[in-house]
C-alpha cells in the first residue's frame, strides 16, 4: 500500500459566494489528488460543488497553457509559436509603450474580472493600471445592478449570518439557482428543513435544480420580481402583517407608499408576472405569518435593465414585516462591507488620477469598435492586457466584441490557463498558474469568513502567477511602486495588518477568520446604513453610485417599489424572452473545457414550453434559430415545461465553437447599460425562434 496522502488547506478561487474552505489531498509536488470541502468551517461544513471536487482534472488537463506563445498567423488562426518568457514580456511592453507614445496611456486598457476572486491575483493589475495611468475599468459585469438595488435600501452591503437559516421557519431563496452557483445555501436550507420543517420558497424564471426541491415554487416572467414584491407588500399591509412599531421606528415609511401599494393588487400582479393571484396570496401569508423568514437574494436580480429597482422591492419585505427583528429573519444579498480592508498596496490606490477616464467592462464591444458615448473626447484602445476573464465568449453583444478584437490595430495580451476564445485572437499569449500554485487571500461574499490559499503545489511548465506577471511587466514599463518589489505573501502580511486582521502568520494558523457582525448589526438594529439609521422605501436613486454609467433612454427609477417597464419585453415580432443561466457543470466560461463537465453538460440547448414548440412547429431535438437585431444563433431545441410560455432558457456560457456555426448565446444579449449606474442584462433579451426545417 502506498503512502497516505498529504493534506493541505486551501479556498476554491472561482467566483461563487460560497468561497468554500478546501481540503486537497496532496500526492507529491507537482499532482493533486481529491478535493474535498473543509468540515471544520462552519460555513462549507464539509460541502462543496461536483465542479471543484474533480479539480485535479481541471489543474492537470493535457490541454493546459504551459509556455508563452507568440502569434505568427493572421489574427484568430490559432497560429502561435513558443516563445521566451523575456521575449514575451519584452514585446508586451514594447507594445504598451508605443501605443502610449501614439495616443496617450489612456490607449492602454487592463481588462479583468473573476477567473480568480483572490484579492492579490485578481486586483493587482489595478496596481499597474493607477501607477501608468492606463484606462479604468468601470465593473459591471455581474454585480452592479443587484447591488445598487440592495445598497438603495440597506446603505450598506451586509445582512444576516447565512448560518441563521437553522433558526428560520421560511427561507425564500429568491433570483438565484443556489444548487448550482453557491451549493452551501442549499445545504444550510436542506440542514433547517430536516430538523424543523423549514418551508423553502424559491422564486425564479425557470424550474431549475433549487426550485425542484422547493416546498413552493413561483416562476415568474423574466424582470417582474419587483411586480411581485409589490403585491406581497399589498398583502401584508392589507391583511394586517405589516410590523408597525418596526416601520416606525426603522425606517422612513413615507406617507405616499400605502396609497402606491393599494392598486399594486396580486390580480395587476398576475398579469405581469405570470403568476396566478391565488399564489402570490398564499405566498403573502406565510411570510406574514413566520417572523423569522429568511431571504437569500441573489445575483439574478443583475441580469435586467430594470434589476436594481427589482432588487430594492424584495428587499422591502422583511422591512414591512419587521423579519429583522427575528433569529433566523431579514434577508442577506452580499456581505462585503464587513471586511474593511485597506486595498490600497493591492491595487496602488495611492497612485491613483482621478482624472483617468474610466470605461465600462460590458460595454468592451462597443469600446473597442470605438463608440464615442464610451471612449468621449478620450483616445481608442490599442493596446489590452487580459487576465481572469473571456470576454470573447462572457461579454454582451458577441457580434461587437469579435469585430473589436479583430482590429489590425489592436495589440492584445491574454494571462491564461487554456487557449480560450480570448486567447486565440491575442497577439502574446502567458501561461497562468491556478490557485493552488500560488498564494492568495481571499474574503467570501455569501458568509463571513476571511480565509488563505497557500500554494501546494508546483505549476506546470513555465506557468506563472498574475502577481509575477504584472511586477515583471511593471518593471519593463518603468512603472514604479512598492507592491511591484513585494511578494504576494509580503503583500497579503500587509493588507491583513492594515485592515486590522491580524497578520498572515495567524491566519495561516487559523486557516480562516470568522468575521460576522453580531446579531444586532447584522440585523440592522443598530441602524441601517444611512447617517438616519432607517431602511429607505423611497430610495435617492441619484445619489447612489457616483459616476452614472446608465441608460441614457430610461429616465430615473421610480421613486417607490414597483414594476419598472424599461426591459426588452417582447413583441409580436420578437415575442420570446431569453434568459441564459448558469450550467450546473460550468462557472461562467471555466470549466467547459474539463471532460466530465462537458460530458455532463452535452452540448448547448434551448428549453422551450411544450406548447412552444408545438405552435413552432418544432421536434424535440431539432435545430432552431434565434434571432433579434444583434444577430442570430443556432441551438437544439429541449421540450421543457418548467417555464412560462414565451420564456426561453439557455443554461451555460458554453464556448462559442460548441454551437454549430460558431456564435455563442452572447451574439443576442445586448451591451447597453441598465439605469442607475450601468451593468450588463443578460437575462433581459428579446427574441424571434425559428425552424430551420
Amino acid at each position: 500500500m502506498g503512502a497516505q496522502p498529504e493534506i493541505k488547506y486551501s479556498v476554491c478561487p472561482h467566483d461563487c459566494p460560497s468561497t468554500c474552505a478546501l481540503d486537497v489531498e496532496k500526492l507529491d509536488a507537482h499532482t493533486i489528488g481529491k478535493v474535498r470541502g473543509a468540515g471544520e468551517n462552519t460555513y462549507t461544513a464539509g460541502v462543496i460543488c461536483s465542479k471543484v471536487a474533480r479539480y485535479a482534472e481541471r489543474i492537470h488537463h493535457p490541454d493546459r497553457v504551459t509556455t508563452p506563445l507568440k502569434r505568427v498567423g493572421p489574427k484568430g488562426s490559432g497560429e502561435f509559436v513558443p516563445v521566451s518568457w523575456d521575449e514575451a514580456l519584452d514585446a508586451v511592453a514594447e507594445a504598451f509603450n508605443a501605443a502610449e507614445a501614439r495616443h496617450g496611456a489612456e490607449t492602454v486598457w487592463p481588462y479583468y474580472y473573476a477567473g480568480t476572486m483572490g484579492l492579490v491575483m485578481r486586483d493587482g493589475i489595478n496596481r499597474l493600471r493607477n501607477v501608468k495611468r492606463y484606462s479604468g475599468q468601470y465593473s459591471t459585469i455581474c454585480t452592479t445592478l443587484a447591488w445598487t438595488g440592495w445598497f438603495a435600501g440597506a446603505g450598506r452591503m451586509s445582512g444576516v449570518d447565512p448560518r441563521e437559516m437553522a433558526e428560520s421557519d421560511c427561507i425564500v431563496i429568491w433570483g438565484t439557482n443556489v444548487a448550482v452557483t453557491q451549493i452551501n445555501v442549499m445545504a444550510h436550507a436542506n440542514s433547517a428543513r430536516r430538523k424543523r420543517g423549514t418551508h423553502l420558497v424559491v422564486v425564479d424564471t425557470y424550474r431549475n435544480a433549487t426550485a425542484e426541491q422547493a416546498d413552493t415554487f413561483l416562476c415568474l416572467r423574466p424582470g417582474t420580481d419587483g411586480a411581485l414584491a409589490c403585491a406581497v407588500m399589498h398583502v401584508l399591509f392589507r391583511d394586517g402583517y405589516a410590523d408597525i412599531d418596526y416601520l416606525m421606528a426603522y425606517t422612513d415609511w413615507p406617507h405616499t407608499f400605502l396609497p402606491h401599494l393599494s392598486t399594486r393588487t396580486p390580480e395587476w400582479a398576475a398579469q405581469i408576472t405570470g403568476i396566478p393571484a391565488g399564489e402570490i396570496e398564499a405566498f403573502a401569508e406565510r411570510v406574514g405569518r413566520t417572523p423569522n423568514t429568511f431571504f437569500r437574494l441573489g445575483y439574478g436580480f443583475s441580469r435586467s435593465r430594470n434589476g436594481a429597482v427589482n432588487m430594492h422591492a424584495a428587499s422591502c419585505i422583511p422591512a414591512v414585516t419587521g423579519a429583522w427583528r427575528h433569529k433566523g429573519g431579514g434577508a442577506l444579498h452580499t456581505n462585503g462591507a464587513i471586511f474593511h480592508w485597506d486595498r490600497s498596496l493591492i491595487e496602488g490606490f495611492d497612485a491613483r488620477d482621478a482624472s483617468v477616464r474610466q470605461l465600462d467592462q460590458s460595454r468592451i464591444g462597443p469600446i473597442l469598435t470605438g463608440d464615442p458615448r464610451d471612449l468621449g473626447e478620450g483616445p481608442p484602445v490599442t493596446a489590452l492586457l487580459v487576465q481572469n476573464t473571456n470576454p470573447l465568449s462572457v461579454a454582451p453583444d458577441q457580434r461587437l466584441v469579435r469585430e473589436g478584437f479583430a482590429r489590425e490595430d489592436l495589440f492584445v495580451c491574454v494571462h491564461e490557463q487554456f487557449m480560450t476564445e480570448t486567447a486565440r485572437v491575442a497577439d502574446i499569449v502567458l501561461p497562468a498558474t491556478m490557485f493552488l500554485e500560488h498564494d492568495d487571500l481571499y474574503q467570501a461574499g455569501g458568509q463571513q469568513h476571511i480565509l488563505f490559499g497557500p500554494k501546494v503545489v508546483e505549476p506546470p511548465g513555465g506557468c506563472r502567477s498574475n502577481h509575477d506577471v504584472i511586477c515583471a511587466l511593471a518593471k519593463r514599463l518603468g512603472a514604479v511602486h512598492r507592491g511591484f518589489d513585494m511578494t504576494a505573501r509580503e503583500i497579503i502580511d500587509w493588507t491583513l495588518q492594515t485592515s486590522g486582521w491580524g497578520d498572515l502568520e495567524r491566519l495561516e494558523r487559523e486557516r480562516w477568520l470568522d468575521c460576522q457582525p453580531d446579531f444586532e448589526s447584522a440585523h440592522f438594529l443598530k441602524g441601517f446604513g444611512f447617517p438616519d439609521g432607517r431602511f429607505r422605501f423611497a430610495p435617492d436613486w441619484a445619489a447612489i453610485g457616483g459616476q452614472s454609467f446608465g441608460s441614457a433612454t430610461s429616465g430615473p427609477p421610480p421613486a417607490l417599489p414597483d414594476h419598472w417597464e424599461v426591459i426588452e419585453e417582447a413583441t409580436p415580432d420578437m415575442p420570446f424572452r431569453l434568459v441564459t443561466p448558469p450550467a450546473r457543470q460550468y462557472l461562467n466560461s471555466s470549466f467547459t473545457e474539463t471532460p466530465t463537465s462537458r460530458r455532463r453538460e452535452g452540448r448547448p440547448t434551448v428549453k422551450l414550453h411544450s406548447e412552444d414548440l408545438a405552435a413552432l412547429g418544432v421536434a424535440e431535438g431539432a435545430l432552431v434559430r434565434l434571432g433579434n437585431a444583434r444577430g442570430d444563433v443556432a441551438i437544439h431545441a429541449e421540450r421543457f415545461d418548467g417555464v412560462r410560455r414565451g420564456v426561453a432558457i439557455v443554461e451555460g456560457i458554453w464556448p462559442p465553437a460548441a454551437f454549430v456555426e460558431g456564435w455563442g448565446i452572447n451574439r443576442l444579449t445586448g451591451a447597453d447599460p441598465g439605469a442607475p449606474v450601468g451593468g450588463a442584462a443578460f437575462h433581459d433579451t428579446r427574441i424571434w425562434i425559428r425552424s430551420t426545417a
